[in-house]
């Protein structure tokens, strides 16, 4: 095996959540900040909470308000 090839490993990479510390765990980092954790995934809390990052809801709305659909054709 090469020697010099390999990146440090970090036994104790500490694992940032909104700013504190939720776990460690190993890792080529020292520490590593997360968006989503199992602490705050809906799937793990049974918790739904929506996130809309891009404006997507609100530009379909605008897209599909009004008379958008009875303007339509049936075939």
């Amino acid at each position: 095996m090469k020697s010099d090839i390999h990146p440090k490993y970090y036994p104790e990479c500490k694992v940032f959540y909104n700013g504190e510390v939720v776990m460690t765990c190993g890792a080529t980092v020292p520490e590593m900040h997360v968006e989503v954790w199992s602490g705050s995934h809906p799937f793990f809390t049974g918790k739904q909470t929506f996130v809309d990052s891009a404006g997507r809801v609100e530009r379909f709305q605008r897209k599909f308000k009004g008379d958008y659909f009875k303007n339509k054709k049936n075939s």
